[in-house]
């Protein structure tokens, strides 16, 4: 081979390992809304067709009766409930419940966005209460409308959905929670991007607005009526989850990932009040100055802590030992939401994902799945002393698709909800 022929191959060889980098950068890039798109390459580099992703993510709750429900969809897209009274006193884990046949339920034809971080959730309240909540995809990418079916007889039956907003742009409107606080009212908050849509435009042609905005609005009638859109707090990551405790006065606090200037993902603490016509105080959770340009898709946990405070759980990466550390952490709260000195660390599990937190009296869980390519591991963080000190315990594995895992809690009942490709799972905590 002469050197101009060894030359063109070189050439080609590096074009194409260009071509591949391209072709995995725009992989990567659509798993995040916003700042990380790249142009799209597929007319350059042929990707087989992908299955798609199995809608196994669910919500969980307990009913006053103590029985629990669950809300997911089915394998043909449908919206569906089920319930188990199963209870586990004497033993600490039982994997495959006694779950009441599948309950489908009239959406009126909605696409419902059943994976991982938007799932469908469900709540109850007083006066026999229930609403299960979801995100209606939109046409568009990205777009949506937070809907919600009502029941005033216990979940018995329930509304035909209807759109919880006042505000009806196709834009989005997504990653929806809910709560009932103590005095029976309910809070609904949402990403959304209308103030994006209406931001000025800079140098660069693009919107001057960091993420997405945090709105919410209040129902004192069990969703029958709902309060204004009132926008809880500007600039919140894109695509993830919002989390929501009742504290020990009663009143819903809210945990979702912020955009700090200039571009800090780490999460801020708000206090819902049911009449705050206007955005409250927000307060910094955490410290992990995570300066990232892109959505990690990895929502908090809450819960109240005995005596006042809060116990969160989130992922984010911060420096440590000169080194910047990718990890889910676990920490305490004080009552406003700021962080409770030298109470931060590392869950004992490297890949550890998608946790959450609940707590009753000095016992605190921290649950959480962990995946090493094949296999997804089910796991749980035991404190007896208010956080302090903690153990680790496995709970069960499984192969293949599954949802993030699920707590629900009654009383001194806690439980975690994992949904396999092959079966629901329920696991009683062990205290």
């Amino acid at each position: 081979m002469n050197r101009r022929t060894m030359k063109q191959a070189t050439i080609t060889h590096l074009l194409r390992l260009a071509l591949v980098a391209l072709g995995l950068a725009t992989v990567l890039a659509q798993a995040h809304e916003g700042p990380m798109a790249v142009p799209d390459v597929k007319a350059a580099v042929a990707k087989p067709a992908r299955k798609p992703r199995a809608q196994l993510a669910v919500g969980t709750a307990f009913a006053p009766d103590g029985t629990l429900w669950l809300v997911g969809l089915n394998a043909d897209n449908q919206l569906f409930v089920q319930t188990t009274t199963t209870t586990t006193a004497t033993a600490p884990s039982t994997r495959s419940p006694r779950w009441s046949a599948p309950r489908v339920l009239d959406t009126t034809g909605d696409a419902v966005s059943a994976d991982g971080e938007n799932h469908p959730k469900l709540a109850f309240g007083p006066k026999g209460y229930a609403v299960i909540s979801y995100t209606q995809q939109g046409a568009k990418p990205y777009t949506g409308m937070i809907r919600m079916l009502r029941s005033t007889d216990g979940g018995q039956t329930f509304s035909q959905p209807f759109t919880v907003h006042a505000d009806r742009q196709e834009i989005t409107h997504r990653f929806e929670s809910i709560a009932f606080d103590a005095q029976g009212v309910l809070h609904t908050l949402w990403l959304d991007k209308r103030d994006l849509e209406t931001a000025p435009r800079g140098a660069n042609g693009k919107p001057d607005y960091r993420g997405a905005a945090v709105y919410r609005n209040t129902s004192v009638d069990g969703g029958a009526t709902f309060g204004p859109d009132i926008k809880l707090a500007d600039h919140s990551c894109e695509c993830c989850r919002i989390a929501l405790a009742q504290g020990q006065d009663g009143h819903v606090r809210a945990l979702w990932r912020h955009v700090f200037e200039p571009n800090v993902r780490d999460h801020a603490f708000a206090s819902l009040d049911a009449d705050a016509p206007q955005m409250p105080q927000l307060v910094r959770a955490t410290f992990d100055d995570w300066h990232i340009d892109a959505c990690p898709h990895h929502g908090p946990g809450l819960a109240a802590a005995a005596g006042g405070g809060f116990h969160a759980v989130w992922f984010g990466a911060r420096q440590e030992g000169g080194q910047s550390v990718s990890a889910v952490r676990y920490g305490r709260l004080g009552p406003d939401g700021s962080p409770v000195a030298d109470t931060v660390r590392r869950l004992p599990d490297e890949r550890a994902e998608h946790a959450d937190v609940a707590a009753q009296g000095a016992r605190v869980a921290v649950v959480w799945r962990s995946t090493d390519g094949m296999t997804s591991t089910l796991k749980v963080w035991l404190s007896a002393d208010g956080g302090q000190h903690f153990h680790v315990k496995t709970l069960a594995q499984a192969q293949g698709d599954n949802d993030h895992p699920r707590l629900a809690q009654q009383g001194g009942r806690l439980v975690v909800v994992w949904r396999t490709a092959k079966e629901v799972q329920l696991h009683d905590i062990p205290w």
